[in-house]
């Protein structure tokens, strides 16, 4: 693990690019020793005496940024004293105006004082560059925030709805973190018991009674599982809603994908087949992301690429939380067949939403096509089913109101089962909870069939160390790297 006495980092904390104010952030011990070798505060600001060292913290200070005697520009600095500043080492804040030169020029002079400045022994350690995500890293290895709350500091960022931005508040705040925690402090305890037996085997004393042991096992196993099982819907409120869009080749699927994503990303094409692949693309809803995904043509077919591409519009069918089965009005003897397919493929709890496409060249009312769907699907057993029946070509407003209604009913179910859950979105998080899963449940077995106690000590030791190493407790130099080199430059 990296010293926490290592180098002192400057990076800018704001996106490239032209704009009225640009941050740059100098973390470390000697942080504002560096930062005050190149401001000058202004004469007259109250809230100075000399030097930007003998500022009070949290406070802005107006002031310049020279080199030598030439004014590069007129910045505030902030100052943030350990251990009370993000990293929990000194920092400064340098407000300037956002232009590239002012920007790469005020980190330049700040790198080639601290040059000086260390060779002179003003300062205990050079300052350099700062890697990716390495501002919350030193946070994290400073005791500021444990792994768990650092990797949603990334996803904070990233969010782009409300539902995301809530779910990585709570876990930054430590809600996720106290679960964790609550439960290996309980496997703590059972190890202890465990491991006390081990050193008084030769007298055959048991410390842990087999009965509470597994009780308390069988309620930690459920809360883990309860968390692993979060992840599916974690991960579609960070990443998008899965909207499967399927149906039988040439009935409109690659048309509503453009319709919805407002723009042409699929190749429509009267050709059968055109679609090989999944195409994906992510739209917000009133506030949800959506993810949507268009999959190739249901069909028979002995062609090996076409068969390849059905295959996965099943699997992705399987994953989705919404199908869209886009049916042709025209060919309504191909309906039915293609109900019966969804339904051999459909999970319950997943939303089903039926769009008869072509209606424009019906001759009959679309009611009665309507009505006859909707007696398919009671006779499939197909139960809260929206109905759609337009023409994705001529009625492209209409239709796309009415699926956006459909979608946002389902949205307002889906957020209201999120209020005062926890939610696993991250993927390093749900396979050390699985793993974790699988250890106890090895001990519960192990207790069943009466197992040596080293061996339940074992694999009760699995499991505590699975839980540590989502919240930062057990860890390695190479899965921090791998963590935090997935940051921005500045955080």
């Amino acid at each position: 693990m990296e010293s926490l006495n290592s180098a002192n980092i400057v990076a800018p904390a704001t996106v490239p690019g032209t704009g009225a104010v640009g941050i740059i952030r100098v973390s470390g011990a000697d942080a504002i020793t560096i930062a005050s070798a190149i401001f000058k505060p202004a004469k007259g600001n109250r809230s100075t005496k000399a030097t930007l060292k003998n500022t009070d913290s949290y406070k802005l200070t107006f002031g310049r940024i020279t080199e030598g005697e030439k004014l590069i520009d007129e910045v505030l600095a902030a100052i943030f004293r350990a251990p009370n500043s993000y990293t929990g080492e000194n920092a400064v804040e340098i407000y300037c105006h956002a232009s590239s030169f002012i920007m790469n020029k005020i980190q330049m002079l700040l790198l080639n004082t601290a040059s000086k400045l260390f060779k002179d022994k003003t300062i205990s350690a050079p300052l350099r560059m700062a890697e990716p995500g390495e501002f919350t890293k030193r946070a994290f290895l400073n005791g500021k925030m444990d792994l768990a709350q650092a990797e949603a500091v990334a996803d904070l960022i990233a969010s782009e709805t409300e539902a995301s931005h809530s779910i990585a508040m709570n876990q930054m705040r430590g809600g996720f973190s106290k679960e964790l925690r609550a439960m290996r402090e309980s496997l703590l305890n059972l190890c202890a018991l465990v491991e006390l037996e081990l050193d008084f085997s030769e007298e055959d004393v048991e410390f842990a009674d087999r009965k509470h042991l597994t009780a308390l096992l069988e309620n930690i196993h459920k809360k883990i599982n309860e968390l692993s099982s979060s992840f599916a819907d974690g991960n579609a409120i960070k990443n998008g809603i899965p909207v499967a869009i399927v149906g039988a080749v040439n009935t409109g699927k690659s048309s509503l994908l453009n319709l919805l994503v407002g723009e042409e990303r699929a190749i429509v094409s009267p050709i059968q087949g055109t679609t090989r692949d999944t195409i994906e693309d992510n739209v917000n809803i009133a506030g949800t992301l959506f993810r949507f995904i268009d999959t190739a043509g249901i069909r028979n077919t002995t062609e090996t690429i076409e068969m390849m591409g059905i295959e996965r519009t099943w699997q992705k069918l399987k994953e989705s939380s919404v199908i869209i089965l886009v049916t042709d009005a025209t060919r309504e003897n191909t309906i039915l067949p293609s109900l019966k397919s969804i339904t051999e493929k459909r999970r319950k709890e997943q939303k089903l939403i039926v769009v008869a496409n072509k209606c424009d060249m019906l001759v009959s009312p679309r009611k009665a096509l309507e009505q006859k769907i909707k007696e398919y699907c009671k006779k499939l057993k197909l139960t809260g089913v929206a109905v759609i029946c337009t023409s994705l070509k001529k009625e492209r407003e209409e239709s796309k109101k009415s699926i956006n209604h459909q979608l946002s009913l389902y949205e307002k179910g889906f957020l209201s089962n999120l209020q005062g859950k926890t939610y696993v979105t991250n993927l390093r998080h749900y396979q050390a909870l699985k793993d974790a899963e699988v250890s106890i449940e090895r001990v519960m077995e192990g207790i069943t069939i009466n197992l040596p106690t080293d061996l339940l000590a074992q694999d009760l030791r699995q499991a505590t160390d699975d839980l540590g190493s989502i919240i930062g407790e057990i860890s390695s130099q190479e899965i921090l790297s791998h963590i935090f080199s997935h940051f921005c430059i500045g955080k």
